[in-house]
């Protein structure tokens, strides 16, 4: 027979464990957000988080080229930011705000940005503007580094 204390203690370490499982289930809460860059993708995991300080841990994975992460609040859709003639994004354009960046981070590397974002719609970028070997110019953005972001 069980005492009524162990029955409660039983109770409570159940409570807990429900507790722990289900925190993960609330993705973006803690205000950490897993970004992964690449050749030519960015990925946010959630991609919306609570209004407030919001950590983005954002790691290159190349394979083969520099990246940097920018974080603009804007109203405009991912692929409607305004170009310049290469295919840049013009970060002081008009209907857009840049919020923060972190600039040439190497293939491998692992850097973290923490803002304090309003609710509302973002778009999270690379800008890279790169020269190829037969001299043309690349523009990340252009190629498909680009994806939206909500502030809840």
């Amino acid at each position: 027979m069980r005492r009524p204390s162990a029955v409660r203690a039983t109770a409570v370490v159940a409570s807990v464990a429900v507790v722990i499982l289900l925190l993960p289930a609330c993705g973006g809460d803690d205000g950490n957000v897993a970004v992964t860059l690449q050749e030519f993708a960015v990925a946010a995991d959630p991609a919306s988080a609570s209004a407030g300080s919001v950590t983005f841990d954002v790691t290159n994975d190349g394979p083969d080229d520099v990246h940097e992460f920018v974080v603009i609040a804007t109203d405009l859709g991912p692929t409607e930011l305004p170009v310049d003639e290469d295919g840049a994004v013009e970060e002081g354009g008009e209907g857009m705000e840049v919020v923060d960046e972190i600039e040439d981070i190497p293939v491998g590397e692992s850097p973290s940005l923490t803002v304090d974002l309003d609710a509302g719609n973002y778009v999270l970028i690379c800008n890279i503007l790169q020269e190829e070997a037969d001299g043309t110019l690349e523009a990340h953005y252009a190629e498909g580094m680009r994806t939206s972001f909500t502030v809840e």
